[in-house]
């Protein structure tokens, strides 16, 4: 399991290198290629109307006119090994790893981002936990159940979650619940070790919206899981056996269809942990998905290029995550 989880490492950090001379390419190199100049990508730094002595400081701080393969090699040195930003009337020191600075927020981005966290990492992981119980005990409880009333109404709801956005679910909880009913109140982000319980309470209402979408499309997958495990020769044998039925489906059936349903979680938790935009968006909550919008509307490319980055970082642990947990699932993967 040890070699199993290097060799995973070894495979992360090279694929984080990789998304990393992507992405700063997508930033940097894309945009000269259709035509941009480094005068160009100076004035998205500048006022209105920057004169050229302006255009040009700009460029030499941030070093655009510099060839890309030297710009790449700075970024990377500087997550490494940190950097120091003039910001023309001081030097700020951004210690590593350090994914950049604004000069519109006069803040290093790592920073903002430290900062945003809390709120992103709260919202997915409390919709993480209702969607995967939900979703999970609704599609076992449906397979075992097939064709009766609860099978029919449990894959409706999950088709009318799968089918509305969150925006949708969530205005309509804000409209009904908090406004008209009053039943939750405001969604105003408190921190956990400030106050546990308004905590709870005010991101409530964005984790059911949220989870529902999830929850159904995970309840549709474990019923087809499910069913088609059930049917197994070694579901049968289980059965021959005399084993209790509740061991059958939780330790023979379950075990098996959660291999598939892992693999999406961990696609699923990453995205969110990279930004959950929508969500966001909709319930005023300023997570790393708030942060990234605000970058591409100020045109703050060290923030969108940080956000990028982070998001990829999340997406490559969650991965990471699924894979060893594979292993522990399944002792065949660790010896493939």
């Amino acid at each position: 399991m040890v070699a199993f989880i290097v060799r995973r490492l070894l495979g992360a950090v090279g694929l984080l290198l990789i998304i990393s001379a992507v992405t700063f390419a997508i930033f940097f190199l894309v945009p000269r290629a259709a035509g941009v100049t480094a005068d160009d990508l100076a004035a998205r730094y500048a006022g209105k109307t920057p004169d050229a002595a302006t255009l040009t400081a700009i460029k030499e701080r941030f070093g655009l006119d510099e060839p890309i393969t030297t710009q790449y090699g700075k970024f990377v040195k500087a997550i490494v090994a940190g950097d120091t930003y003039d910001t023309g009337t001081e030097k700020i020191d951004c210690p590593a790893p350090c994914l950049g600075y604004s000069f519109r927020t006069n803040q290093p981005v790592l920073d903002q981002i430290i900062d945003r966290l809390p709120i992103t990492m709260s919202i997915t992981a409390g919709a993480a936990v209702l969607w995967l119980i939900a979703g999970i005990s609704i599609g076992v409880l449906s397979a075992l159940r097939r064709g009766t009333l609860f099978d029919r109404a449990a894959m409706a709801v999950a088709l009318a979650g799968v089918s509305l956005p969150v925006f949708f679910t969530g205005l309509l909880g804000l409209a009904f619940v908090v406004h008209k009913w009053h039943l939750l109140p405001e969604v105003n982000y408190v921190g956990l070790t400030e106050n546990p319980a308004k905590w709870f309470a005010s991101l409530l209402l964005p984790w059911i919206a949220l989870a529902f979408l999830y929850a159904a499309l995970y309840a549709r997958l474990t019923r087809a899981g499910m069913l088609e495990t059930m049917n197994e020769d070694f579901i049968r044998t289980a059965r021959a056996k005399g084993l209790p039925e509740k061991t059958v489906v939780v330790k023979h059936g379950l075990r098996a269809t959660l291999t598939p349903i892992l693999t999406i979680f961990g696609l699923d938790l990453g995205v969110l942990l990279g930004g959950a935009i929508i969500t966001e968006k909709t319930f005023s909550l300023p997570g790393l998905g708030q942060l990234a919008l605000d970058g591409i509307n100020q045109s703050d490319l060290p923030v969108v290029l940080g956000a990028t980055l982070f998001a990829a970082l999340f997406i490559v642990l969650a991965n990471l995550v699924v894979d060893v947990l594979y292993g522990v699932i399944d002792p065949r993967v660790r010896h493939s």
